[in-house]
């Protein structure tokens, strides 16, 4: 057993205890595990017990504390009523799925039924999971503070571990060497294709936080956002690039309009600077075909996606109302055609969450999916536009990361909470629980009382 894993053994087994004295700052550190969660020498089993890691550990740990606590506390469910009503509709949706994958297994015989259930029920629930706990016990504005900052270091961490596998030349070349770095993500345990949106999310994220901290850190802050993008960058995500650009134009339209002048010089800088992202950009245009005419790959633009999105989409029409349920590929038999005509071509999902839940879940279930979406963005907006600092950073660190989740979906992501998406739904119920505490104050000072003014929310969290 080598020190490293002694090191987060005993890191574990601290927190776990300390979980008793204060479970929330035992839930930020489980937060910042995530960062090196998918890292080769973190132990996925303890004993050879499926399920049984450090992580698990320490999560189930936190979850006894909180419950054993909360009550003393004095913590009291205070999600708006419809936002309640929409996580509940969403679980709904993922147990109806996964009960339909069990009844009806076609396809995916050889997917053991423990394996199913622990992986495509218990494992997408918990993820999600840390976040509720984060809106619960987050009451105070220097605990908001923490966790804004535990959530962007998971991601800053995360990109250190790019540049130390990804080649820097790779910013200089592309094809093969772009080809190469994608291959080297899944030594990090995650595609490429969720390293290039995550970073990307992180990137406006770390911009959208910097004013809550002295002008004097500012310039770290900046580095920071700098070694994020170049991450991002060497990544060769496609579909990272695109929800890089398109988010940061809707964050400029939204608060930061004096920037806007900056984009058509990023624009003709970036190719200058990433040349090899700018051929991974360009992959498939200007091509010449037998004839010698110029022409677009559009298999090459969109990896093949042009090729099975219609069997997708003819799939979803055969039942549109409510899908086929989790796994939904498989089960109807989409990856054995697709497979079977055109050779080499693998699509184990649709690449295209918006595809993936409609295939799945049918117009029925995606409705609260999308309604939920579309809330987290409208409250992340409200938020970013405040002038109060801490109001301001909570929603524009969410709404950096779900816009970026939301655009990247157009090539991948996935609707259901995996590894990779805990830091966006950490963000999400941290920006509920400070968009509780803003209509909180509204009515307090609507009656007089100002318990958290922007003098006052030092003590508290934060008050217009």
């Amino acid at each position: 057993m080598s020190i490293r894993v002694l090191a987060l053994y005993a890191l574990v087994a601290g927190l776990s205890i300390y979980a008793w004295k204060d479970w929330f700052k035992s839930l930020c550190g489980l937060i910042l595990l995530m960062a090196v969660i998918e890292h080769p020498d973190m132990p996925k089993t303890i004993l050879g017990i499926q399920g049984l890691n450090p992580w698990n550990v320490l999560f189930t740990a936190i979850l006894l504390a909180w419950v054993a606590k909360r009550r003393r506390e004095g913590l009291i469910w205070d999600m708006p009523r419809h936002v309640t009503v929409l996580l509940l509709m969403y679980l709904g949706v993922i147990l109806v799925g996964v009960a339909r994958a069990i009844l009806d297994r076609s396809g995916i015989e050889d997917y053991p039924l423990k394996s199913l259930i622990s992986e495509q029920l218990i494992n997408t629930i918990k993820w999600a999971l840390p976040g509720i706990l984060l809106f619960d016990g987050c009451r105070t504005r220097r605990q908001v503070i923490m966790a804004l900052v535990c959530i962007i270091t998971v991601y800053f961490v995360i990109s250190i571990q790019v540049h130390r596998l990804l080649p820097m030349g790779s910013i200089l070349q592309g094809g093969d060497s772009i080809e190469y770095t994608r291959q080297a993500c899944k030594g990090m345990g995650y595609a490429a294709t969720d390293l290039a949106v995550m970073l990307a999310g992180a990137s406006w994220g770390l911009l959208a936080i910097m004013p809550l901290f002295h002008r004097k850190y500012w310039i770290v802050i900046l580095m920071a956002v700098g070694t994020v993008v170049t991450a991002l960058v060497l990544t060769g995500g496609r579909a990272g690039y695109v929800a890089w650009g398109a988010t940061g134009l809707v964050l400029c339209l939204i608060k930061w309009r004096r920037y806007l002048v900056l984009g058509p010089v990023i624009v003709m800088l970036l190719p200058a600077v990433f040349p090899g992202a700018a051929g991974r950009m360009l992959r498939g245009f200007g091509v010449t075909d037998v004839s010698g005419n110029v022409t677009i790959d559009d298999y090459a633009v969109t990896s093949d996606r042009t090729f099975f999105w219609p069997y997708v989409t003819r799939k979803i029409s055969q039942s549109p109302l409510i899908g086929y349920g989790r796994l939904a590929m498989q089960r109807t038999g989409l990856c054995a055609t697709i497979e079977a005509d055109r050779s080499g071509t693998g699509a184990p999902h649709p690449h295209n969450v918006y595809l993936e839940t409609l295939l799945d879940n049918g117009i029925l279930g995606s409705l609260p999916i999308f309604i939920l979406w579309g809330v987290i963005v409208l409250y992340s907006t409200r938020l970013f536009r405040s002038d109060n600092r801490l109001y301001s950073a909570s929603g524009g660190l969410a709404l950096a990361i779900i816009l970026t989740s939301l655009i990247g979906g157009l090539s991948g992501q996935h609707y259901f909470p995996q590894e990779h998406t805990l830091g966006l739904w950490a963000a999400a119920f941290l920006m509920f629980r400070v968009h509780v505490e803003e209509k909180r104050a509204q009515a307090a000072v609507a009656n007089t009382v100002v318990p958290w003014s922007e003098q006052l929310c030092e003590q508290r969290m934060a008050v217009a």
